[in-house]
Protein backbone atom coordinates (compact mmCIF):
# COMPACT_ATOMS: atom_id res chain seq x y z
CA UNK A 1 0.00 0.00 0.00
CA UNK A 2 1.24 3.48 -0.82
CA UNK A 3 1.70 5.85 2.07
CA UNK A 4 2.07 9.59 2.08
CA UNK A 5 5.52 11.01 2.64
CA UNK A 6 7.69 10.03 -0.33
CA UNK A 7 9.92 12.96 -1.22
CA UNK A 8 11.25 11.41 -4.44
CA UNK A 9 9.55 13.18 -7.38
CA UNK A 10 10.50 10.29 -9.68
CA UNK A 11 8.75 7.48 -7.79
CA UNK A 12 6.69 4.97 -9.74
CA UNK A 13 3.39 6.75 -9.08
CA UNK A 14 4.71 10.00 -10.56
CA UNK A 15 6.18 8.21 -13.58
CA UNK A 16 3.00 6.26 -14.32
CA UNK A 17 0.80 9.33 -13.77
CA UNK A 18 3.07 11.36 -16.09
CA UNK A 19 2.85 8.73 -18.84
CA UNK A 20 -0.92 8.60 -18.37
CA UNK A 21 -1.17 12.35 -18.79
CA UNK A 22 1.16 12.08 -21.80
CA UNK A 23 -1.40 9.85 -23.53
CA UNK A 24 -4.23 12.10 -22.30
CA UNK A 25 -2.69 15.21 -23.86
CA UNK A 26 -1.76 13.32 -27.02
CA UNK A 27 -5.40 12.51 -27.65
CA UNK A 28 -6.83 15.76 -26.36
CA UNK A 29 -4.67 17.89 -28.63
CA UNK A 30 -4.62 15.54 -31.60
CA UNK A 31 -7.91 16.88 -32.94
CA UNK A 32 -6.52 20.42 -33.04
CA UNK A 33 -3.66 19.11 -35.18
CA UNK A 34 -5.65 16.90 -37.58
CA UNK A 35 -8.80 19.04 -37.66
CA UNK A 36 -8.39 20.29 -41.22
CA UNK A 37 -7.05 17.15 -42.97
CA UNK A 38 -9.46 14.80 -41.20
CA UNK A 39 -12.50 16.92 -42.01
CA UNK A 40 -11.37 17.27 -45.60
CA UNK A 41 -10.91 13.49 -45.81
CA UNK A 42 -14.50 12.76 -44.77
CA UNK A 43 -15.87 15.23 -47.29
CA UNK A 44 -16.57 18.38 -45.29
CA UNK A 45 -16.63 21.39 -47.69
CA UNK A 46 -13.89 23.98 -47.25
CA UNK A 47 -16.32 26.71 -46.18
CA UNK A 48 -17.63 24.46 -43.37
CA UNK A 49 -14.27 23.41 -41.89
CA UNK A 50 -14.25 26.06 -39.17
CA UNK A 51 -17.86 25.51 -38.03
CA UNK A 52 -17.46 21.72 -38.15
CA UNK A 53 -14.29 22.02 -36.11
CA UNK A 54 -16.10 24.11 -33.49
CA UNK A 55 -18.90 21.49 -33.37
CA UNK A 56 -16.46 18.61 -32.85
CA UNK A 57 -14.33 20.32 -30.20
CA UNK A 58 -17.53 21.25 -28.36
CA UNK A 59 -18.65 17.60 -28.45
CA UNK A 60 -15.27 16.52 -27.07
CA UNK A 61 -15.43 19.08 -24.29
CA UNK A 62 -19.00 18.18 -23.35
CA UNK A 63 -17.83 14.57 -23.06
CA UNK A 64 -15.01 15.66 -20.77
CA UNK A 65 -17.38 17.71 -18.65
CA UNK A 66 -19.70 14.74 -18.11
CA UNK A 67 -16.83 12.31 -17.68
CA UNK A 68 -15.16 14.51 -15.11
CA UNK A 69 -18.18 14.22 -12.84
CA UNK A 70 -18.66 10.47 -13.31
CA UNK A 71 -14.99 9.47 -12.95
CA UNK A 72 -14.33 11.91 -10.10
CA UNK A 73 -17.18 10.51 -8.01
CA UNK A 74 -16.15 6.95 -8.86
CA UNK A 75 -12.58 7.72 -7.83
CA UNK A 76 -13.78 8.68 -4.35
CA UNK A 77 -16.37 5.92 -4.04
CA UNK A 78 -14.71 2.92 -5.70
CA UNK A 79 -11.03 3.82 -5.66
CA UNK A 80 -8.50 5.74 -7.73
CA UNK A 81 -6.96 2.80 -9.61
CA UNK A 82 -10.04 0.86 -10.71
CA UNK A 83 -11.48 4.10 -12.10
CA UNK A 84 -8.26 4.80 -14.00
CA UNK A 85 -8.45 1.40 -15.68
CA UNK A 86 -11.94 2.13 -16.98
CA UNK A 87 -11.09 5.60 -18.28
CA UNK A 88 -8.01 4.39 -20.16
CA UNK A 89 -9.87 1.47 -21.70
CA UNK A 90 -12.75 3.67 -22.88
CA UNK A 91 -10.71 6.41 -24.54
CA UNK A 92 -8.32 3.91 -26.09
CA UNK A 93 -11.13 2.04 -27.83
CA UNK A 94 -12.79 5.30 -28.90
CA UNK A 95 -9.51 6.53 -30.38
CA UNK A 96 -8.99 3.40 -32.42
CA UNK A 97 -12.58 3.62 -33.71
CA UNK A 98 -12.03 7.32 -34.51
CA UNK A 99 -9.60 6.32 -37.24
CA UNK A 100 -12.42 4.61 -39.14
CA UNK A 101 -15.00 7.44 -39.23
CA UNK A 102 -16.75 8.11 -42.53
CA UNK A 103 -18.90 11.16 -41.73
CA UNK A 104 -19.25 14.09 -39.34
CA UNK A 105 -21.90 12.41 -37.17
CA UNK A 106 -19.69 9.42 -36.43
CA UNK A 107 -16.77 11.74 -35.76
CA UNK A 108 -18.82 13.80 -33.30
CA UNK A 109 -20.04 10.82 -31.25
CA UNK A 110 -16.57 9.32 -31.00
CA UNK A 111 -15.12 12.67 -29.90
CA UNK A 112 -17.81 12.74 -27.20
CA UNK A 113 -16.96 9.21 -26.03
CA UNK A 114 -13.20 9.80 -26.18
CA UNK A 115 -13.61 13.05 -24.21
CA UNK A 116 -15.71 11.21 -21.62
CA UNK A 117 -12.96 8.62 -21.18
CA UNK A 118 -10.11 11.12 -21.13
CA UNK A 119 -11.76 13.12 -18.37
CA UNK A 120 -10.55 10.87 -15.57
CA UNK A 121 -6.84 10.47 -16.33
CA UNK A 122 -5.34 13.74 -15.09
CA UNK A 123 -7.48 14.35 -12.00
CA UNK A 124 -7.16 10.87 -10.57
CA UNK A 125 -3.45 10.71 -11.41
CA UNK A 126 -2.79 14.01 -9.61
CA UNK A 127 -4.93 12.85 -6.67
CA UNK A 128 -2.71 9.77 -6.30
CA UNK A 129 0.50 11.79 -6.58
CA UNK A 130 -0.73 14.40 -4.08
CA UNK A 131 -1.62 11.72 -1.56
CA UNK A 132 1.66 9.82 -1.91
CA UNK A 133 4.23 12.63 -2.06
CA UNK A 134 5.41 14.47 1.04
CA UNK A 135 3.63 17.78 1.66
CA UNK A 136 6.84 19.75 1.01
CA UNK A 137 7.64 18.16 -2.35
CA UNK A 138 4.34 17.18 -3.95
CA UNK A 139 4.32 20.24 -6.25
CA UNK A 140 7.48 18.83 -7.82
CA UNK A 141 5.67 15.57 -8.44
CA UNK A 142 2.61 17.15 -10.03
CA UNK A 143 4.77 19.56 -12.06
CA UNK A 144 6.73 16.61 -13.47
CA UNK A 145 3.43 14.88 -14.30
CA UNK A 146 2.26 18.00 -16.10
CA UNK A 147 5.59 18.75 -17.80
CA UNK A 148 6.11 15.24 -19.17
CA UNK A 149 2.43 14.80 -19.97
CA UNK A 150 2.22 18.00 -21.96
CA UNK A 151 4.92 16.69 -24.31
CA UNK A 152 2.29 14.27 -25.59
CA UNK A 153 1.26 17.14 -27.85
CA UNK A 154 4.68 17.02 -29.52
CA UNK A 155 4.31 13.30 -30.24
CA UNK A 156 0.83 13.94 -31.63
CA UNK A 157 2.29 16.45 -34.07
CA UNK A 158 4.92 14.04 -35.39
CA UNK A 159 2.61 11.01 -35.55
CA UNK A 160 0.02 13.12 -37.39
CA UNK A 161 2.59 13.46 -40.19
CA UNK A 162 1.87 9.79 -40.98
CA UNK A 163 -1.81 10.56 -41.48
CA UNK A 164 -4.78 11.51 -39.33
CA UNK A 165 -6.11 7.93 -39.13
CA UNK A 166 -2.75 6.51 -38.10
CA UNK A 167 -2.48 9.21 -35.43
CA UNK A 168 -5.79 8.17 -33.84
CA UNK A 169 -4.88 4.48 -33.98
CA UNK A 170 -1.51 5.18 -32.36
CA UNK A 171 -3.20 7.05 -29.52
CA UNK A 172 -5.49 4.11 -28.87
CA UNK A 173 -2.62 1.62 -28.82
CA UNK A 174 -0.59 3.84 -26.45
CA UNK A 175 -3.53 3.89 -24.07
CA UNK A 176 -3.86 0.12 -24.09
CA UNK A 177 -0.12 -0.26 -23.46
CA UNK A 178 -0.45 2.10 -20.51
CA UNK A 179 -2.87 -0.32 -18.86
CA UNK A 180 0.00 -2.73 -18.39
CA UNK A 181 1.93 -0.23 -16.27
CA UNK A 182 -0.93 0.12 -13.80
CA UNK A 183 0.00 -3.22 -12.19
CA UNK A 184 2.97 -1.44 -10.57
CA UNK A 185 0.77 1.11 -8.79
CA UNK A 186 -1.38 0.40 -5.74
CA UNK A 187 -4.22 2.26 -4.12
CA UNK A 188 -3.66 5.41 -2.09
CA UNK A 189 -3.29 4.79 1.63
CA UNK A 190 -5.38 7.90 2.37
CA UNK A 191 -8.25 6.53 0.31
CA UNK A 192 -8.04 3.17 2.10
CA UNK A 193 -8.14 4.97 5.46
CA UNK A 194 -11.21 6.99 4.42
CA UNK A 195 -12.87 3.80 3.18
CA UNK A 196 -12.26 2.01 6.48
CA UNK A 197 -13.56 5.05 8.39
CA UNK A 198 -16.91 4.67 6.62
CA UNK A 199 -17.28 8.38 5.82
CA UNK A 200 -19.43 9.59 2.94
CA UNK A 201 -17.26 9.77 -0.17
CA UNK A 202 -17.63 11.35 -3.61
CA UNK A 203 -20.54 13.63 -2.71
CA UNK A 204 -20.50 15.85 -5.81
CA UNK A 205 -23.68 17.72 -4.85
CA UNK A 206 -22.08 18.51 -1.49
CA UNK A 207 -19.83 20.96 -3.33
CA UNK A 208 -22.89 23.14 -4.02
CA UNK A 209 -24.79 22.88 -0.73
CA UNK A 210 -22.16 24.56 1.43
CA UNK A 211 -21.56 28.22 0.54
CA UNK A 212 -17.91 28.40 1.60
CA UNK A 213 -17.09 25.12 -0.16
CA UNK A 214 -18.89 26.20 -3.33
CA UNK A 215 -17.00 29.51 -3.54
CA UNK A 216 -13.71 27.66 -3.09
CA UNK A 217 -14.68 25.15 -5.81
CA UNK A 218 -15.82 27.90 -8.21
CA UNK A 219 -12.59 29.85 -7.68
CA UNK A 220 -10.54 26.74 -8.50
CA UNK A 221 -12.37 26.51 -11.83
CA UNK A 222 -12.01 30.21 -12.63
CA UNK A 223 -8.24 30.07 -12.08
CA UNK A 224 -7.82 27.48 -14.83
CA UNK A 225 -10.10 28.92 -17.52
CA UNK A 226 -7.46 31.20 -19.16
CA UNK A 227 -5.42 28.10 -20.04
CA UNK A 228 -8.22 26.76 -22.18
CA UNK A 229 -8.95 30.17 -23.63
CA UNK A 230 -5.40 30.08 -24.98
CA UNK A 231 -5.56 26.43 -26.12
CA UNK A 232 -9.17 26.20 -27.28
CA UNK A 233 -9.28 29.50 -29.17
CA UNK A 234 -5.89 31.11 -29.80
CA UNK A 235 -4.01 27.90 -30.62
CA UNK A 236 -6.72 25.66 -32.08
CA UNK A 237 -7.79 28.41 -34.51
CA UNK A 238 -4.30 29.82 -35.07
CA UNK A 239 -4.64 29.30 -38.83
CA UNK A 240 -7.65 31.64 -38.95
CA UNK A 241 -6.00 34.14 -36.56
CA UNK A 242 -2.91 34.11 -38.77
CA UNK A 243 -5.04 35.11 -41.76
CA UNK A 244 -6.78 37.85 -39.75
CA UNK A 245 -3.43 39.20 -38.51
CA UNK A 246 -1.98 39.14 -42.05
CA UNK A 247 0.88 36.88 -41.00
CA UNK A 248 3.28 36.85 -43.95
CA UNK A 249 2.92 33.10 -44.56
CA UNK A 250 0.47 30.30 -43.86
CA UNK A 251 0.16 29.30 -40.19
CA UNK A 252 -0.01 25.57 -39.47
CA UNK A 253 -2.32 24.69 -36.53
CA UNK A 254 -0.19 21.61 -35.94
CA UNK A 255 3.00 23.65 -35.55
CA UNK A 256 1.20 26.14 -33.31
CA UNK A 257 0.13 23.28 -31.04
CA UNK A 258 3.64 21.79 -31.09
CA UNK A 259 5.45 24.98 -30.09
CA UNK A 260 2.77 25.98 -27.61
CA UNK A 261 2.94 22.68 -25.74
CA UNK A 262 6.73 22.53 -25.76
CA UNK A 263 6.55 25.93 -24.07
CA UNK A 264 3.94 24.61 -21.65
CA UNK A 265 6.19 21.66 -20.71
CA UNK A 266 8.98 24.05 -19.74
CA UNK A 267 6.46 26.40 -18.13
CA UNK A 268 5.11 23.63 -15.94
CA UNK A 269 8.55 22.96 -14.45
CA UNK A 270 9.28 26.69 -14.10
CA UNK A 271 5.98 27.38 -12.31
CA UNK A 272 6.53 24.39 -10.04
CA UNK A 273 10.01 25.72 -9.21
CA UNK A 274 8.60 29.18 -8.45
CA UNK A 275 5.94 27.61 -6.23
CA UNK A 276 8.59 25.68 -4.27
CA UNK A 277 11.07 28.57 -4.14
CA UNK A 278 8.51 31.09 -2.88
CA UNK A 279 6.79 28.40 -0.77
CA UNK A 280 3.52 29.70 -2.14
CA UNK A 281 1.11 28.26 -4.70
CA UNK A 282 -0.85 31.51 -4.89
CA UNK A 283 2.13 33.73 -5.73
CA UNK A 284 3.19 31.31 -8.49
CA UNK A 285 -0.32 31.40 -9.98
CA UNK A 286 -0.53 35.20 -9.89
CA UNK A 287 2.86 35.54 -11.62
CA UNK A 288 1.85 33.08 -14.35
CA UNK A 289 -1.51 34.75 -14.98
CA UNK A 290 0.06 38.20 -15.27
CA UNK A 291 2.53 36.89 -17.81
CA UNK A 292 -0.25 35.10 -19.68
CA UNK A 293 -2.17 38.38 -19.99
CA UNK A 294 0.90 40.16 -21.33
CA UNK A 295 1.67 37.42 -23.85
CA UNK A 296 -1.94 37.36 -25.07
CA UNK A 297 -1.61 41.09 -25.76
CA UNK A 298 1.52 40.35 -27.82
CA UNK A 299 -0.40 37.68 -29.77
CA UNK A 300 -3.22 40.13 -30.54
CA UNK A 301 -0.79 42.80 -31.75
CA UNK A 302 1.29 40.54 -34.02
CA UNK A 303 -0.15 41.93 -37.26
CA UNK A 304 2.20 41.46 -40.21
CA UNK A 305 4.56 39.16 -38.30
CA UNK A 306 6.39 36.28 -39.96
CA UNK A 307 5.21 32.72 -39.27
CA UNK A 308 8.43 32.15 -37.29
CA UNK A 309 7.70 35.05 -34.95
CA UNK A 310 4.09 33.89 -34.63
CA UNK A 311 5.26 30.41 -33.55
CA UNK A 312 7.64 32.02 -31.05
CA UNK A 313 4.66 33.85 -29.56
CA UNK A 314 2.69 30.59 -29.29
CA UNK A 315 5.72 29.02 -27.54
CA UNK A 316 5.91 31.89 -25.04
CA UNK A 317 2.16 31.69 -24.45
CA UNK A 318 2.82 28.06 -23.54
CA UNK A 319 5.42 29.08 -20.96
CA UNK A 320 2.76 31.13 -19.16
CA UNK A 321 0.00 28.52 -19.36
CA UNK A 322 2.41 26.01 -17.80
CA UNK A 323 0.81 26.93 -14.48
CA UNK A 324 -1.71 24.15 -15.23
CA UNK A 325 0.20 21.62 -13.07
CA UNK A 326 0.30 23.93 -10.02
CA UNK A 327 -3.35 24.84 -10.63
CA UNK A 328 -4.40 21.15 -10.46
CA UNK A 329 -2.27 20.69 -7.35
CA UNK A 330 -4.01 23.63 -5.68
CA UNK A 331 -7.44 22.19 -6.49
CA UNK A 332 -6.41 18.84 -5.03
CA UNK A 333 -5.03 20.45 -1.87
CA UNK A 334 -8.13 22.54 -1.15
CA UNK A 335 -10.39 19.60 -0.19
CA UNK A 336 -10.45 16.51 2.05
CA UNK A 337 -9.65 12.91 1.09
CA UNK A 338 -13.29 11.84 0.84
CA UNK A 339 -14.00 14.32 -1.98
CA UNK A 340 -10.50 14.98 -3.34
CA UNK A 341 -10.82 12.80 -6.45
CA UNK A 342 -14.19 14.36 -7.26
CA UNK A 343 -12.74 17.86 -7.07
CA UNK A 344 -9.41 17.14 -8.76
CA UNK A 345 -11.15 15.40 -11.66
CA UNK A 346 -14.12 17.71 -12.15
CA UNK A 347 -12.25 21.02 -11.82
CA UNK A 348 -9.95 20.58 -14.87
CA UNK A 349 -12.84 19.15 -16.87
CA UNK A 350 -15.14 22.04 -16.02
CA UNK A 351 -12.26 24.26 -17.14
CA UNK A 352 -11.99 22.30 -20.39
CA UNK A 353 -15.78 22.33 -20.69
CA UNK A 354 -15.72 26.13 -20.36
CA UNK A 355 -14.21 26.09 -23.84
CA UNK A 356 -17.73 25.46 -25.18
CA UNK A 357 -19.36 28.69 -23.91
CA UNK A 358 -16.15 30.64 -24.60
CA UNK A 359 -16.09 29.51 -28.23
CA UNK A 360 -19.82 30.14 -28.64
CA UNK A 361 -19.44 33.62 -27.13
CA UNK A 362 -16.32 34.36 -29.19
CA UNK A 363 -17.91 33.09 -32.40
CA UNK A 364 -21.09 35.10 -31.76
CA UNK A 365 -19.17 38.34 -31.16
CA UNK A 366 -17.00 37.65 -34.21
CA UNK A 367 -19.95 38.34 -36.50
CA UNK A 368 -20.08 41.94 -35.26
CA UNK A 369 -16.51 42.87 -34.31
CA UNK A 370 -14.32 40.25 -35.99
CA UNK A 371 -12.59 37.22 -34.53
CA UNK A 372 -9.56 39.14 -33.23
CA UNK A 373 -11.43 41.84 -31.34
CA UNK A 374 -13.88 39.33 -29.88
CA UNK A 375 -10.96 37.22 -28.62
CA UNK A 376 -9.55 40.33 -26.91
CA UNK A 377 -12.89 40.78 -25.11
CA UNK A 378 -12.92 37.15 -23.90
CA UNK A 379 -9.33 37.46 -22.66
CA UNK A 380 -10.15 40.73 -20.88
CA UNK A 381 -12.83 38.88 -18.91
CA UNK A 382 -11.34 35.47 -18.10
CA UNK A 383 -7.80 36.52 -17.10
CA UNK A 384 -8.77 39.21 -14.53
CA UNK A 385 -11.43 36.85 -13.11
CA UNK A 386 -8.78 34.18 -12.65
CA UNK A 387 -6.45 36.60 -10.83
CA UNK A 388 -9.23 37.68 -8.46
CA UNK A 389 -10.18 34.02 -7.84
CA UNK A 390 -6.66 33.19 -6.65
CA UNK A 391 -7.07 35.57 -3.71
CA UNK A 392 -10.13 33.63 -2.49
CA UNK A 393 -8.21 30.33 -2.31
CA UNK A 394 -6.33 29.01 0.71
CA UNK A 395 -2.56 28.94 0.55
CA UNK A 396 -1.83 25.20 0.51
CA UNK A 397 1.96 24.95 0.35
CA UNK A 398 2.97 22.39 2.99
CA UNK A 399 -0.64 21.54 3.88
CA UNK A 400 -1.31 18.09 5.37
CA UNK A 401 -3.85 16.33 3.12
CA UNK A 402 -4.75 13.45 5.43
CA UNK A 403 -8.13 14.79 6.56
CA UNK A 404 -11.83 14.35 5.85
CA UNK A 405 -14.14 17.01 4.42
CA UNK A 406 -17.10 17.58 6.75
CA UNK A 407 -20.09 19.92 6.81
Amino acid sequence: MLKQGDSNPFNIVVIVAALGYFVDIYDLILFSIVRVPSLQAIGVPADQIKDSGIYLINMQMVGMLLGGIVWGVMGDKKGRLSTLFLTILLYSIANIANGFVQNLTQYAWLRLIAGFGLAGELGIGVTLVSEVMSKESRAWGTSIVSGIGILGAALAFYIAEWGWQEAYWTGGVLGLLLLGLRVYVHESGMFDNAKVAGVKRGNFLGLFTNGKRFIKYLCCILVGIPVWFAVGILITFSKEFGETLDITGAVSPGKSVLYHYIGAAFGSIITGFISQKLKSRKKALIIALLFLGGFCAWYFSAAGATPTLFYIITFILGLAMGYWGVFITVASEQFGTNIRSTVTTTVPNFVRGSTVPMIIWWNYMSAEMGMLQSAVVVAAVVIPLAIVAVFFLQETYGKDLDYIETD
